[in-house]
């Protein structure tokens, strides 16, 4: 556009040049503002997924802390204090983005949050941070310092290197650099002067990376020791005749199995004592043959497994007996090695080559039920039950035994709704104020009734509403009204009671997480 004296025509093109070019730059700029809008959302619902991930995987490792406290008891303890620090920190960023957004009518209208207003308003005063700008500075650094100084004092160190290094990157508030390399610090680097909607996708993205902070902890923690466990590298070979004893001149039957009890797994080929056995069942190869002498004897060869490309051959070396007549009992848990306090065990006790009613066993809480052997053992105080066990062989010699039980505590349950549903869910809070609130332990032997007679609920925004039963009263109904899309409410200090057993002292109630969909 020259310089000089314009026709009235060549001015009105002139303007008309400059209404386009700034058309095109306003087009340019709501679509990268939908375009921050839409990396947002995607943002959130992997969060969800992660949040729901982890949590499974910290159950995991709470179980594994239960049944192995000498390998993972530390572990768990670790991990809850970051699971509790990521908690509280995700929070807060969820609470500064609903303060953030609490004058936009329409959260999915990203073209709308272009304004620069809310975010200079709430980090910044004058030349200075605001107190909610120092406190979420603050915040971000406290998180930090302690995540790597719990990873550094942690177990198995050198596996944590690299997430403490990850940590300090993903979190660092130091100085900045700007284009023209000049200094500025990090919060008025990242935050002074951005629209809206690129504000809530920044704080989005710090909750991903608690997510992935959490997730790369957990998989340090327990990835070792999943790796062991479905490794066939790992399997144990067990023995396991059909009769506790062979009897001489009669044939030895049983099945060999790998220590996981797996029905899934198919060997390609089982060597015993030279020959092939064609016969696998339930992941276990069948035995049929001569017991042989009086004694011991050798059962040799291996189960031969295809991994990948890879062929892997476990070795079988064990022994059975052959006794002419029986000089032993037969102890077995119908629910593993371990028997539970507050509920009924049930136990198999049985003497080869003597009858049943020639056979009692005793133990403190224990008592005989109909059938073969059949026993409820309901142990007492103590980490472990002695059962003794005596018989009278047919010539009548006495014969007596005794095995020792681990007692184990009833594992905590979880808060849950529809009977199944627990952890961290979705659903929309019409149907929530809808649901009764129970209690489970996921992946129990035992299935348990477990009463609820209480609970607390917590809206973000709101204060905690306690209810009494096990249905939302009004209180709880007018605090979920409140509850927006995406709010993450709280079911927790669920009062619980063992039904049949009131005077059972459970651990306690997890709680139960549900995002709010609409």
């Amino acid at each position: 556009m020259a310089g000089g004296k314009l026709s009235p025509r060549q001015k009105m093109i002139n303007l008309m040049y400059l209404v386009f070019i700034a058309m095109l730059a306003m087009n340019m700029s709501k679509q990268v503002l939908s375009a921050f809008g839409i990396m947002n959302e995607k943002l959130t619902e992997a969060n969800v997924s992660a949040d729901n991930k982890n949590g499974a995987t910290y159950a995991s490792l709470a179980t594994k802390a239960s049944d192995q406290p000498e390998n993972f008891s530390d572990l768990n303890t670790n991990a809850q204090k970051i699971q509790a620090l990521s908690a509280d920190f995700n929070a807060f960023i969820e609470t500064m983005k609903e303060e953030l957004t609490v004058g936009v009518e329409d959260t999915s209208d990203f073209e709308s949050m272009d304004g620069t207003d809310a975010g200079n308003t709430f980090f910044f005063k004058g030349e200075e941070y605001s107190e909610n700008g120092q406190a979420f500075v603050d915040k971000v650094e406290s998180y930090r310092s302690k995540v790597a100084d719990i990873l550094k004092n942690a177990q198995k160190k050198k596996e944590f290197n690299g997430i403490i290094s990850n940590v300090k990157r993903r979190f660092d508030t130091s100085e900045q650099e700007t284009r023209d390399g000049a200094k500025q610090t990090w919060l008025k680097n990242r935050y002074e002067g951005f629209p809206l909607i690129t504000t809530v996708t920044n704080l989005s993205q710090i909750q991903a990376d608690i997510k992935k902070t959490e997730s790369e902890m957990l998989s340090a923690m327990v990835q070792g020791q999943l790796e062991s466990d479905v490794s066939m590298s790992n399997y144990t070979t067990i023995l396991i005749p059909d009769a506790p004893a062979t009897l001489k001149g009669a044939n030895f039957k049983g099945k060999i199995v790998l220590g996981r009890y797996d029905a899934s797994l198919k060997p390609s080929k089982v060597i015993i004592n030279g020959k092939e056995i064609t016969n696998i069942k339930d992941g276990g190869a069948i035995l049929d043959f001569p017991a042989g002498d009086v004694g011991e004897n050798e059962i040799k060869g291996e189960f031969i497994f295809k991994e990948g490309d890879s062929l892997i051959r476990l070795p079988i070396q064990t022994k059975y007996a052959v006794v002419a007549k029986p000089n032993s009992a037969v102890i077995s848990a119908d629910k593993m090695n371990v028997v539970y306090r507050g509920v009924q065990n049930p136990i198999t006790v049985s003497m080869p080559g003597v009858p049943d009613n020639q056979v009692k066993a005793s133990a403190p809480g224990m008592r005989k039920v109909s059938g073969l052997g059949k026993y409820m053992l309901n142990p007492g105080k103590g980490k472990s039950v002695k059962i003794n066990v005596t018989g009278k062989l047919p010539d009548g010699t006495p014969v007596t035994s005794s095995q020792n039980f681990r007692i184990k505590s009833i594992p905590a349950p979880m808060a849950a709704v529809r009977g199944s549903q627990w952890g961290t869910i979705k659903m929309p809070k019409t149907s929530l104020q809808k649901m009764t609130i129970s209690a489970l332990i996921p992946d129990f032997e035992f299935d348990l009734k477990i009463n609820v007679s209480g609970f607390s609920i917590r809206v973000p925004g709101s204060a905690t509403v306690i209810v009494k039963g096990r249905k939302f009263n009004a209180a709880a109904i007018r605090a979920l009204g409140k509850a927006r899309k995406g709010d993450m409410v709280t079911i927790f200090d669920v009062k619980a009671s063992l039904g049949g057993n009131s005077g059972y002292y459970l651990k306690k109630v997890g709680g139960l997480n549900v995002q709010i969909t609409n």
